[in-house]
């Protein structure tokens, strides 16, 4: 009778499990999290529930086809907190469901504030993804999991105040890209998001406008709007209105504005290295540059080179938010630069996505295609990817040289001799 109700017990308990091993969703319980959480770099989005609580049950299928869609780029997990209290004990867990977020720094995880459909997960996830890669890439040692997400002090006169009165002037009827805030003054979270608002208003002074509206006393447009809550964000740009969905610290702010501004940026051009100029405007002002080695133009001609360059302007376009330099040289054309970063021994083409102010650089290992480059550069776009210092940890200097014509290359063709006039005679005499 006692075994029967073990086993009666047991099934019980996986028929009440919201999760199994085939959901993608990673099950956490104290044995396991700190291995797989708190000692990993990666991401980590971690729902705490339930298995009897009606909203953990609903949001179940939709954290399901995150964890499928997030599958290799963040760590979407769960915590039966009902089993595991000491778990969500530790990190003050007072309902179900409770979403956090595990950033750079796990021992501030975020509370995650977005919708709870798959769309709005997944979107929020992949706000936190850029916040974290940004953070890495300019050196800061926070990160999206911390309180402060690796914020600068910002200038209040950044974030603009708006009211009844301005509104329609200076956001509706603006070009430019707005997000701005309804708050109310007694509010507890907007009193939280206040500093880093103004932090990402002055880190992104001149890319996009940041203003305030105190929706207690400016009602109209708050009520044009539907704000119920508060704070609520929105984005305003040539007469779109979209939902602020991501998170609430200056970097994940940041990124999700960087996000959006740069989609309407032009894709960038694909430059040859032919000067040391080139370099500067497109590898040393910018983080990331993609460097594109092509095979010399005896072996690859006018039709195959520009094929190679057509490509690298689709992925440019592509990948244009991220708004990275492109640039290309013929083979052997740079033979330092390609001896710096590696390229002698993978032919051509060949490519490395190069940070010329740490002196860094990721190399291609995968093949010179279309969906080999797009699988090199998403994963880039993500922090993957095993950096590389340059050899003595400098970049050479560009060789001068004049561009490509767009034509074919033409084989030297050396000077044929007439041996017609000489005697055979003479020419024994002389050996």
């Amino acid at each position: 009778m006692q075994v029967l109700v073990l086993i009666m017990a047991g099934l019980l308990s996986k028929a009440a499990a919201l999760y199994s091993s085939g959901d993608g969703v990673v099950q956490l319980t104290p044995a396991n999290f700190d291995k797989e959480v708190m000692n990993s770099d990666e991401l980590w989005i971690i729902e705490f529930y339930a298995p009897w609580c009606g909203h953990c049950k609903s949001l179940a299928p939709e954290w399901k086809k995150a964890a499928k869609a997030l599958k290799g780029v963040v760590k979407i997990a769960a915590v039966d907190a009902d089993a595991h209290g000491q778990l969500g004990g530790r990190f003050s867990v007072q309902g179900f469901p409770t979403i956090k977020v595990f950033g750079v720094n796990k021992n501030k995880p975020e509370d995650y504030q977005g919708g709870r459909t798959a769309d709005a997960i997944v979107n929020a996830a992949m706000s936190k993804v850029k916040a974290m890669v940004n953070d890495r890439m300019s050196g800061r040692g926070g990160g999206s999991g911390g309180s402060g997400g690796g914020s600068k002090s910002g200038d209040p006169k950044d974030v603009i105040e708006l009211t009844d009165g301005n509104f329609q002037e200076l956001v509706l009827e603006s070009d430019d890209l707005w997000l701005v805030e309804f708050f109310a003054p007694w509010c507890g979270h907007c009193k939280n998001l206040a500093p880093e608002w103004q932090s990402a208003a002055s880190q992104m002074k001149g890319k996009v406008k940041f203003g305030a509206v105190d929706a207690t006393v400016h009602t109209v447009y708050a009520s044009r709007y539907e704000v119920r809550g508060y704070p609520t964000i929105k984005m305003f740009q040539k007469g779109e209105v979209r939902e602020y969905d991501g998170g609430r610290t200056a970097s994940d702010i940041v990124a999700w504005a960087t996000d959006k501004a740069a989609a309407n940026i032009p894709p960038p051009e694909v430059y040859q290295l032919t000067s040391e100029d080139v370099m500067k405007q497109n590898c040393q002002k910018q983080q990331i540059c993609v460097f594109a080695v092509l095979p010399h133009i005896l072996d690859c001609q006018a039709d195959c080179r520009n094929n190679y360059i057509s490509t690298l302007k689709r992925l440019g376009e592509k990948f244009k938010k991220n708004q990275w330099g492109w640039v290309w040289a013929e083979a052997a054309a740079q033979p330092e630069i390609e001896k710096a970063l590696g390229m002698g021994g993978f032919g051509y083409p060949a490519m490395v996505a190069l940070n010329s102010r740490k002196n860094l650089y990721v190399i291609l290992k995968g093949p010179f295609s279309e969906n080999g480059i797009n699988e090199f550069l998403r994963d880039l776009s993500y922090g993957k990817g095993s950096s590389v210092p340059m050899r003595d940890n400098a970049l050479p200097k560009v060789q001068t040289m004049e561009p490509w014509d767009g034509k074919d290359g033409q084989m030297y063709e050396e000077e044929e001799i007439d041996l017609s006039d000489v005697e055979l005679d003479d020419l024994k005499e002389e050996l």
